[in-house]
């Protein structure tokens, strides 16, 4: 049996995971979806000063209270820049694979706002200070995350939030230790294109310590192709 922690990325929460949790956890396996600080169920705690390493230690929490070990710890989207942090600070043994979902992979001193395409970019930074009182990004609708479904659309978009901005304006401290960790995995959203993302894939891609998969989907694999995500997580269940 593994164990699967899943993070969600920005203006979400741990509920948009809910169908790859369903068939992992029919596979026999222990899956945590865990929301972040001000975003989800938990937007009632939305603040100004909540920062990435909020949200590191979020997971670091979870890991710690629950006694977990040998995790196979997935991030999607700014997710990347939640389980970079949490790996880099995790005792050892505690996170035995990371996956990149279509997800950021920073270095140290970088930000996600590094990653975002420059005229989304700049739209971020402006919705903050017209729709977000200066310090809250107010979320990107489905429909231009490249979602489809028209139910899809609905359910995501009645439960998008804001997201804190200084989440993406903070640089990541790390010392590389999440690189050290044996079994790394990248997974493109092939239909999102261009996308940020694009990059840690062809940057991780020649490299023999990464595994590489595409899915044929927009950015939200786990809502497009549940299912498919799932297969490619229990491909790790015993790394």
């Amino acid at each position: 049996m593994a164990i699967y922690v899943l993070v969600h990325g920005a203006w979400g929460g741990g509920w948009y995971w809910s169908r790859t949790a369903r068939a992992l956890r029919g596979a026999g396996h222990d899956v945590f979806t865990p929301t972040l600080t001000g975003l989800g169920e938990r937007r009632h705690l939305l603040s100004p000063s909540i920062g990435l390493e909020t949200h590191i230690q979020d997971i670091l929490q979870l890991l710690r209270h629950e006694r977990l070990s040998q995790v196979v710890l997935v991030g999607h989207s700014y997710g990347g820049m939640v389980i970079s942090g949490v790996a880099d600070a995790a005792a050892d043994g505690v996170i035995r694979t990371l996956v990149y979902l279509d997800a950021a992979l920073p270095e140290s001193g970088q930000t996600m706002l590094d990653f975002v395409l420059p005229p989304r970019r700049a739209q971020f930074l402006e919705r903050a200070r017209a729709e977000g009182e200066g310090w809250k990004v107010p979320p990107i609708s489905a429909a231009q995350w490249g979602i489809e479904d028209v139910a899809d659309q609905a359910w995501l978009d009645s439960l998008f939030g804001f997201h804190p901005l200084k989440t993406f304006t903070d640089p990541i401290q790390l010392a590389g230790r999440h690189l050290h960790i044996k079994d790394k995995v990248f997974v493109l959203a092939a239909r999102y294109n261009p996308s940020a993302f694009q990059q840690f894939a062809q940057r991780t891609r020649p490299d023999p310590a990464w595994t590489n998969y595409e899915l044929p989907t927009f950015h939200f694999t786990m809502v497009e192709q549940p299912g498919e995500t799932a297969e490619l997580l229990l491909r790790h269940a015993g790394a």
